[in-house]
């Protein structure tokens, strides 16, 4: 597995190493062997599947008190993926880092405990799978607006976004209980 570090400290892109021929493919997607070789050694406790419309958007999720790592994949469609620095300590505090991930590059995001995240899906459909480094606290969740100007975050949407109540609710992270 090749890793490439990002501008977010501990964000990092994977990249499997993959075996394809007429049949198809195959590739080790999670190893925590491989993984604590790279750097990450996060447990984690739960996967988590969900399947968006093109247009959709979903984010930018944290919680506070049981923040959660994740390492996110694409198993069907293309997403455009952010992760959001939410660790006041931090020297990137505030900065997003995005890249579109898909089931065709194969490429996988790890974002660890400290940031938020949130993901637009680019095609049709998206399906996107995730493992988490804790279980999801729902008096915990929180939410920072998607459009929020102080991050400035370039999503490529092709016109309206689908957006849940919830998101639509967010707060500026100026404003965000960040524990």
């Amino acid at each position: 597995m090749k890793l490439t570090t990002t501008k977010l400290e501990g964000v990092v892109i994977l990249e499997p190493r993959v075996f394809a021929d007429e049949r198809g493919f195959f590739f080790e997607s999670y190893n925590s062997k491989t993984l604590s070789s790279l750097g990450i050694d996060t447990v984690f406790v739960q996967d988590n599947h969900s399947m968006s419309r093109g247009g959709t958007l979903r984010g930018i999720h944290y919680q506070v008190k049981k923040p959660q790592a994740k390492l996110i994949r694409i198993i069907n469609g293309e997403v455009f993926d952010v992760a959001v620095d939410l660790r006041r300590s931090s020297p990137t505090f505030g900065q997003w880092f995005g890249l579109v991930l898909s089931a065709a590059n194969k490429l996988q995001l790890f974002i660890p405990a400290g940031f938020g995240h949130g993901f637009l899906a680019l095609s049709e459909t998206a399906e996107v799978v995730y493992k988490a480094g804790d279980f999801y606290s729902p008096e915990n969740e929180r939410c920072i607006l998607w459009n929020d100007p102080g991050l400035g975050i370039e999503w490529p949407c092709r016109g309206e976004v689908i957006i849940s109540a919830k998101d639509a609710a967010g707060s500026l992270l100026r404003e965000a209980d960040l524990a």
